[in-house]
Parts: structure tokens; C-alpha cells; sequence
């Protein structure tokens, strides 16, 4: 599955970067990382960066070194043409699977949007996990999005961007049919892990403490008003997992 967004291309950047649920995501990590104290002078990772917009968060906040990793060499290609346009040299970027991050480190602070349920069974799970474990220096944080399990069928994110179509009962964790709702929408899948799963995970690879944030939205405009995110926030896509190495 780890090529499964490469065929969308620019309209995966574009529905991420316009959708609802990708607003409430990028709104709860800001929040998180002005809880820490901002980034500055901290080496960060972003894992499964996409085309960059994360890694060029950290990097503006004044991380010491931004590294942004993805296993899709497409996306990763776009990210470094963006940084060229601007001239920008101060972000590293590698092709390269979750699970082989350790090599890059040691960081402070590791970002990542979804890459935990794209492991099809808890071997592969917790591999990811001691890996970014491994590549954060002792007090490290690492600052995860990760989809809420359970909500489908009772629940219809259509509105913020995100169609659930099916759940497949397939091996350690159920396979999670869906569609991103650009024009004409495109197909992505997805395991759903629970919570649990993933603070055990988390645990065994040597995760000090492990700990759930919701998520939060941004303030209310003339298009997404206050009753549209109250619905949201009553059942959203995803949380904020929180861990010290």
C-alpha cells in the first residue's frame, strides 16, 4: 500500500491541503508544538512528509535540521523542487520507509501525519514504532496524527473531505476501504489500528510514556462555521498521539 497515493499526485496535494479533516490536523499540530515550546533549535524528523508541507513547518519554526522522510520518490521529488523555487537549503529529504528513519537521527522531535496504519500487521506495527523510537534522542518527542477507529459505519465524514466505503475484516486489523473526495475522487486504504494497538506498540519500543490529545479545528469562517466543526469534533478522523522517548 505504500504506493497507493501515487498515481493522485496534485490533486492528493491539493485535497490535503484544502480538505477539512487536513485543516483540523494541521491546526492540532501547531497547537502541539506550541505547547512544547515551538521547535526552535530542535533537529526534527517529519515522517511520511508527503510533498513537504509539515517538514517546511519545522523548518520555518527554526528547527536546527529539518529531515523529511516519505517512501514515495514522486512526492519526494516535488518537495525538493518546491525548496529550489525558493531557494530554500536548510531541509534534507530521503526516500525512504518509516522503518528505516533510525539511520538519520539523532532528533528531538519527530512529526508524523498516518504512517502508523499503513502496517498490515502488528510485526510490521511495531517495527515502525521502535524504529522512530530508536531515532529520538532520550526526552525526544514524537507528535503523531493517527486515525480514531470505530467510527465507521455510523458515522459519514463526507462533509470534511474523507468517504469510508468498506471495512474489510482482514488479518490483525480490519483493511479500511475510502475515498479522498476531489473531482473525480480517489481511492486510498488504509488498517485500523486502535488506540490501544498503538500505545502498546508504542510502549514495547521503549516509549516512556504515551498519551491522546483530540483533535482541534480552526477558528470558524463564513464557510466552515461553529455548528459545522462542533459535528466534526464530535466524531473526527483522527487524534494527536503523544510519546517520550
Amino acid at each position: 500500500m505504500r504506493f497507493q497515493y501515487d498515481t493522485i499526485g496534485e490533486r492528493y496535494a491539493e485535497c490535503t491541503a484544502t480538505a477539512a479533516f487536513s485543516a483540523a490536523d494541521t491546526h492540532t499540530l501547531h497547537g502541539a508544538l506550541d505547547a512544547l515550546g515551538g521547535v526552535r533549535g530542535l533537529d526534527a524528523l517529519d515522517l511520511a512528509c508527503g510533498y513537504g508541507y509539515n517538514t517546511r513547518l519545522l523548518a520555518r519554526g527554526g528547527a536546527r535540521r529539518t529531515v523529511g522522510v516519505d517512501p514515495c520518490g514522486e512526492r519526494i521529488a516535488r518537495a525538493r523542487a518546491h525548496e529550489a523555487t525558493k531557494g530554500r537549503q536548510d531541509i534534507e529529504y530521503h526516500v525512504a520507509e518509516a522503518v528505516g528513519v533510525a539511520g538519520l537521527g539523532p532528533f528531538d522531535l519527530a512529526t508524523a501525519a498516518y504512517p502508523f496504519n499503513h502496517a498490515t500487521d502488528r510485526v510490521s506495527l511495531h517495527a515502525v514504532l521502535r524504529s522512530v523510537r530508536t531515532s529520538l534522542r532520550p526526552g525526544g518527542r514524537l507528535l503523531a496524527i493517527v486515525p480514531n477507529a470505530g467510527a465507521f459505519p455510523r458515522v459519514d465524514w463526507s462533509p470534511y473531505g474523507v468517504r469510508i466505503l468498506d471495512r474489510v475484516p482482514q488479518g490483525e486489523a480490519p483493511l479500511l476501504k475510502a475515498h479522498f473526495l476531489t473531482d473525480p475522487p480517489e481511492p486510498f486504504e488504509f488498517r485500523e489500528w486502535s488506540h490501544a494497538d498503538l500505545a502498546e506498540a508504542a510502549v514495547a519500543a521503549g516509549f516512556t510514556t504515551v498519551g491522546w490529545q483530540p483533535n482541534r479545528t480552526p477558528p470558524p469562517d463564513p464557510v466552515r462555521d461553529e455548528v459545522y466543526w462542533t459535528a466534526y469534533r464530535a466524531w473526527p478522523i483522527s487524534s494527536l498521539m503523544t510519546c517520550t522517548a
